[in-house]
């Protein structure tokens, strides 16, 4: 009798009640970008959106520009707005405007942005250095703030600009904004960044007299009567015009190159060797 042959066979455990309750598997996917929001939070992207390059892109534009424009004010800082520079320092400032200036090549003027008060931060224009010279040689005479005033908000091809000089003489108006010179000029926008400026008038106006003219003119130690009060209503009221044209004569005029503009920087060059000109956004002044 031959012996029997013994068969094994594979043996397939059955899964217990431990092993069906166990988790899949978990597959890792890759994060995608996340964004600041406009509330200071954060939100996520599309890691496939075909316009996070673009907007990336755009992104470190904005940056570029930004430490631009930081790096020409850190430059003019120290320049008593253009009184004291060296040769090298206007070199420095030169090339660091016109890097700031090629973000802005190529755009038509913007009137909506150009309509405001600008402060300004430094120029070579022999015409405002020499008030700034005058104050320095001059204790007797001081020049405060200088700002451009454009109203042009709807307009479509020109408007108006003030040019307005904070002075004062020490002694009889009050420090630095003593008085308030106005010149006042026509522009027509005659390219897309080119204005010509017809001026119209000089005017003298907001007087704010000093405590010691005060004092003399109305002592305290003095009954005060009506002529004191009028004389100083008329001081504080005194406003005084010249015109710039007649009809004898032409305006003076001249072109403005506008060469960069944004929502708080206004870079500009007088036509013909003028010279150049800083602006910042100022909070908007009533004349």
């Amino acid at each position: 009798m031959e012996p029997t042959a013994i068969r094994f066979h594979s043996y397939t455990p059955i899964p217990s009640a431990l092993s069906l309750r166990r988790k899949p598997a978990v597959v890792s996917l890759p994060k995608p970008p996340i964004q600041a929001n406009n509330s200071g939070g954060f939100r996520l992207c599309a890691a496939s959106t075909a316009s996070s390059p673009v907007i990336a892109a755009s992104r470190g534009t904005e940056i570029e520009l930004e430490n631009r424009k930081y790096e020409l004010l850190r430059i003019i800082q120290d320049t008593q707005r253009g009184l004291a520079t060296t040769a090298d320092q206007r070199s420095s400032i030169e090339e660091a405007l016109v890097s700031v200036e090629a973000f802005d090549a190529g755009q038509g003027l913007d009137l909506g942005k150009l309509d405001g008060t600008w402060r300004l931060q430094y120029t070579s224009a022999p015409d405002v250095l020499v008030l700034f010279e005058s104050a320095a040689r001059l204790p007797v005479f001081q020049v405060g703030q200088v700002f451009q005033k454009f109203e042009c908000q709807d307009k479509s091809s020109g408007g108006f600009v003030r040019n307005v000089v904070k002075w004062s003489i020490p002694g009889l108006f009050e420090e630095q904004e003593g008085v308030t010179l106005v010149v006042t000029a026509k522009f027509s926008c005659v390219s897309s960044r080119n204005i010509f400026l017809q001026f119209e008038e000089i005017s003298f106006q907001d007087v704010n007299i000093s405590e010691e003219l005060q004092a003399l003119i109305a002592p305290a130690i003095l009954p005060r009567s009506m002529l004191n009060f009028e004389i100083l209503q008329f001081l504080r009221t005194f406003k005084a015009q010249v015109p710039l044209r007649s009809s004898n004569r032409r305006s003076v005029g001249g072109l403005y190159y506008l060469s960069y503009l944004d929502n708080n920087m206004l870079l500009g060059r007088a036509v013909g060797g003028g010279g150049v000109f800083i602006f910042t956004r100022a909070q908007p002044i009533l004349l």
